[in-house]
């Protein structure tokens, strides 16, 4: 799987912190947030086979926007 989003992170704490949680809860090979891009793009790379909308969940329950990046 792999997933692009656009989400509303924009600290470097709140970033480690999402990626430190989806780490924990998905089995993945890449997460990365790019802050310096105006959509704060977050990238996940997964073996397992993950749906767009469970990431979207995960990341809203945590408290920020995620949205498929189109």
């Amino acid at each position: 799987m792999l997933g692009i989003f656009r989400t509303n992170i924009t600290t470097v704490k709140d970033k480690n912190n999402v990626i430190d949680a989806i780490s924990t809860q998905f089995t993945v090979n890449a997460c990365s947030i790019d802050l310096e891009d105006c959509d704060r793009v977050l990238r996940i790379v997964s073996p397992q086979s993950l749906t767009e909308q469970t990431i979207i969940d995960f990341v809203t329950k945590l408290g920020f926007t995620c949205v498929v990046l189109e």
